[in-house]
């Protein structure tokens, strides 16, 4: 019976690893909850990168071992040792290279698409150092919270200065979230903002450190006490979200919840007015 060569099994094998790995690269949408921002095709994208690549290589090293586990397995009544290899200098380095390139690019293009999302520009420096065994928000005169960058994603150079549709401030607090919408006088439980309008999210603790996450906009920015931060996003789809606290910060951390929705203009516009309304009726009842 002819032997199949060597390099036809290889090729076979490589076109079969390649194909399963870029349609399981593919399936972002089932793996994935639904893209409601701009922001999320770019997160989606790197990530569907990676699963392809590391699809193929969990192929080639699972595949190597079950091959490897038939192949060489010790065979009944052989009791001598196996073949005395000290290793293979060219393996070595290709298993040391390869694995180092694809860090490095994938590296790369993080950044890249950290920045497209509104992060640190190249050699920005936003460290903060404080005394110990103190608060960090005790520390911070407001003269010296006034002088502090503010960080987060759309914090950056590039970015912060570019108009904005809707701004609204947001505090996290054990263990809630409140957004007060200062052109409005508003004051909510919850998020709302109008579709394809850029929001600026002016983000402060009051407490501890809370982590802001809304899954569907594959956004997620660190709220630091004493350290302004923004958060800046475009929402593509309207519907209702989850707001989740995604930073351990007490007891009750798992009900630190609410919800984003996004709205049409037109219905936005009439949240807007309806609940001026009853703000400006709370205070006359208050008066």
């Amino acid at each position: 019976m002819q032997q199949v060569p060597i390099s036809l099994i290889t090729l076979i094998a490589g076109v079969l690893i390649g194909a399963v790995s870029l349609w399981t690269g593919q399936q972002t949408e089932v793996l994935f909850p639904v893209q409601a921002s701009e922001q999320a095709p770019l997160v989606d994208n790197f990530y569907s990168i990676m699963l392809t690549i590391g699809t193929a290589l969990l192929l080639i090293v699972q595949g190597a071992i079950v091959i490897s586990l038939f192949k060489f397995r010790r065979r009944r009544g052989d009791n001598g040792d196996g073949l005395p290899i000290e290793g293979n200098f060219a393996l070595e380095v290709f298993w040391t290279a390869i694995p180092a390139l694809i860090v490095i690019a994938l590296g790369i293009y993080s950044v890249d698409i950290f920045q497209q999302m509104g992060g640190f520009s190249a050699g920005q420096s936003n460290h903060l150092a404080y005394h110990s065994n103190h608060a960090i928000a005790a520390t911070l005169t407001p003269d010296r919270n006034q002088k502090l960058d503010k960080i987060g994603l759309g914090g950056n150079s590039n970015h912060s200065h570019k108009p904005v549709d809707l701004e609204v401030n947001v505090t996290g607090m054990q263990f809630a979230w409140i957004f007060n919408y200062p052109d409005a006088e508003i004051t909510s439980g919850d998020l709302h903002v109008p579709i394809g309008a850029d929001v600026k999210l002016n983000l402060v603790a009051t407490d501890v450190i809370h982590s802001f996450w809304i899954p569907q906009f594959r956004i997620k920015q660190d709220v630091i006490p004493g350290q302004p931060t923004e958060l800046r996003f475009v929402a593509t789809k309207t519907g209702t979200y989850p707001v989740v606290c995604a930073e351990l910060c007490g007891g009750y951390h798992g009900s630190m919840r609410t919800q984003v929705i996004v709205h049409t203009p037109e219905e936005f516009q009439d949240w807007l007015t309806t609940n001026q309304v009853a703000e400006n009726n709370s205070s006359s009842v208050d008066i």
